[in-house]
């Protein structure tokens, strides 16, 4: 239900990038005493926790996660929950709780106030705050449609994007803006993610890249795939892979974007492309991304869970579980070539991930199939040369 729009595209094929020009040079091995030295080996996540019905969550399609604190809420297909991590106990939230709406979308905090901000799936946007939610929709605010994909707080402001543009609520004044493709650079209006960091705000949009809105200056930018072509990446790291954008993080100055049909990142001047036959990536289908550093990202497709620990090396770690038997793995690899494939029981709860939420060392991972907590007991960043080698 999240990514409904998928379906108007399962008759595309892409062959990804076939043109090598822009492609960046591969990197030199260190030396050490005059002998190259191989680069070091990611942090793996070997603990792993799973949280479903059984344990308290309204449903165990979990569409978004939010850290803050000792608590980690949670939206899913039916209802918003809470975990505490100190007690581990969950409570939840239904329509008969209270809650405007069934389907719970996206997620954000606004860590000034504690307010919880709700991205509704057909209710609009709602305010959890002081035990009471405040509901806003098409028919009593500016919210310019009722189909709320991506949650984000920006100073005093709430944007919200919809399946019919971004809406931005100043909630000290009660104004409303609204973004369509009347005042902004949209070629289509259906908005699925939003993100906000150092004064400015990304929207990745269906059909139309990755919008840059400055706050400061009140002025958008655009980013699209200059080569025009929607059936493939004719040139290589060009611009964004594809228009179809599903998610955006913006993160020490680099902008993670994930699209349908492969992933791209951006440090300003440079474009780099990730697509499932040359990296890590399970599959090309990306629901959402979520940066932790320029160097490291986590990719939440419908085939596992992929994380980039180290860009300069183009090292992965790639997450799934077998259904059947429950076990799971971790591959490790550089490029195409597998370092290495490590047992897990289990890790992901479903293949299918929908959201991946950063919090400290841990991550926690929503999928089709419940909540999975990574553990990160003794994580690095980037890599570190195993014992003994």
């Amino acid at each position: 239900m999240r990514r409904a729009a998928a379906l108007l595209w399962t008759v595309c094929v892409i062959g990804s990038a076939v043109a090598v020009a822009g492609a960046e040079p591969a990197k030199q091995p260190a030396v050490s005493d005059g002998k190259p030295t191989a680069p070091g080996m990611p942090y793996v996540y070997r603990q792993w926790e799973r949280f479903t019905t059984k344990d308290g969550l309204p449903n165990d399609h979990v569409f978004a996660v939010k850290a803050d604190g000792d608590q980690v809420w949670i939206g899913t297909e039916d209802g918003l929950a809470c975990l505490n991590k100190k007690t581990r106990r969950i409570k939840s939230w239904k329509e008969k709780d209270g809650l405007p709406w069934q389907a719970v979308s996206a997620l954000d905090v606004n860590t000034k106030t504690g307010e919880l901000w709700i991205g509704l799936f057909g209710g609009g946007l709602a305010r959890f705050s002081g035990g009471r939610f405040d509901h806003w929709h098409q028919l009593n605010s500016g919210l310019v449609n009722d189909v709320v994909y991506g949650v984000a707080v920006e100073n005093n402001n709430v944007w919200a994007a919809t399946t019919a543009g971004a809406s931005r609520f100043n909630t000290i004044t009660g104004e409303w803006s609204i973004f369509t493709e009347k005042n902004a650079p949209m070629e289509e209006i259906w908005n699925y993610g939003v993100c906000y960091a150092d004064g400015l705000v990304y929207l990745g949009v269906w059909g139309s890249g990755v919008l840059e809105y400055n706050v400061e200056r009140g002025t958008w930018k655009d980013y699209l795939d200059p080569d025009g072509e929607m059936e493939i990446d004719l040139y290589r790291d060009d611009g964004i892979v594809h228009v179809i954008t599903t998610g955006v993080s913006y993160v020490e100055r680099v902008l993670w974007a994930s699209t349908y049909f492969g992933a791209s990142r951006y440090d300003g001047r440079h474009w780099r492309g990730f697509y499932a036959h040359e990296t890590g990536l399970p599959s090309d289908f990306n629901n959402a991304i979520v940066g932790r550093s320029a160097n490291e990202a986590w990719f939440s497709t419908d085939k596992g869970l992929a994380v980039l620990a180290d860009f300069a090396t183009d090292t992965w770690v790639t997450y799934t579980t077998d259904h059947k038997s429950r076990r799971g793995k971790a591959v490790v690899q550089r490029g195409t070539n597998v370092l290495a494939t490590i047992d897990t029981v289990p890790n992901v709860p479903h293949n299918y991930v929908l959201w991946t939420e950063l919090d400290g060392h841990d991550a926690w991972v929503g999928t089709a199939k419940g909540l999975g907590r990574a553990i990160g007991d003794g994580y690095y960043k980037g890599l570190r040369q195993e014992r003994g080698k």
